[in-house]
């Protein structure tokens, strides 16, 4: 399944034992190359507080807490495959539940609009040790860029950085040297993103473990929030990725962010128990 071209391949552990070694599963089946093809692995499991719990590993087989594409995708197959009916769902992700209002067109699951919760602004809690309650366009150390970041977490920690114009190099140099920063002790999610409007942006995200992704939910979360702190954005935008749109909204009433995309299931197979990796 994917969400906006942010594709995992899901295993239904309702009707199937979970997988002995999740990690090692996910780094074989990711491979676009030797595997099925996919920015990781995720679980779709029994929960004994909400209708589903997912369990998300990234392509290099580590774990993950949330991600906002992938939960959307759970709920469409908990709803499409008829483990629940109704068209609010609760999903559990790292011990957290999340609040899922479904789109349904002739029967199945078009779009989701997840609740993803409170941001999280606090440093320590992100984590990094960079300066700041919250964390504002603060410095980055990186060799051959100057480069400022916004840091917050969605459950997940994240680092937007605005830029003027999204280039490769920026993205697929810059990415992984802020993703692997002795400034984030948990790695980070690394959010480039240019400003169309105040309503309008558009991101492109380097994933701590999978690399650079057509999309990243909890990454637009993150870059809508940013935007309002650091005065560019209002608190709803269209954020345009490569794999297509997600709107966001930052409620000022509550202080969750909703975010509202596609979900769509792309095919179904047999994967051998035992493989070669």
């Amino acid at each position: 399944m994917q969400g906006a071209g942010n594709d995992y391949i899901y295993v239904d552990c309702f009707s199937q034992e979970v997988p002995e070694n999740p990690a090692e599963l996910s780094r074989a089946i990711s491979d676009r190359h030797f595997g099925v093809g996919g920015d990781g692995l995720i679980l779709i499991c029994p929960s004994e507080q909400a209708d589903a719990e997912m369990r998300m590993f990234n392509a290099d087989g580590t774990s993950s807490e949330m991600c906002g594409n992938g939960i959307r995708c759970v709920a469409k197959y908990v709803y499409d495959h008829g483990i629940a009916s109704q068209e609010i769902l609760r999903i559990e992700s790292a011990g957290k539940v999340y609040r899922l209002q479904l789109s349904i067109d002739e029967g199945l699951v078009d779009r989701v609009r997840v609740d993803m919760g409170e941001p999280i602004l606090e440093a320590a809690k992100i984590p990094t040790t960079l300066g700041g309650d919250p964390v504002s366009e603060v410095p980055l150390a990186l060799p051959e860029h100057e480069l400022t970041g916004t840091c917050v977490s969605m459950g997940n920690p994240h680092c937007v950085i605005f830029v003027d114009e999204l280039t490769d190099e920026l993205v697929r140099v810059a990415g992984p040297l802020v993703e692997n920063s002795s400034h984030f002790p948990n790695r980070v999610n690394t959010e480039f993103v240019e400003v169309l409007s105040r309503s309008e942006v558009r991101q492109r995200t380097w994933e701590r473990g999978s690399g650079e992704t057509l999309a990243c939910g909890t990454g637009a979360s993150a870059v809508c929030v940013a935007g309002v702190l650091t005065g560019r954005t209002e608190r709803r935008v269209t954020i345009h990725l490569l794999g297509g749109d997600l709107q966001l909204e930052w409620n000022q009433q509550d202080n969750h962010v909703y975010m509202t995309g596609p979900a769509v299931e792309v095919f179904s197979g047999d994967w051998p128990r035992k493989t070669e990796s």
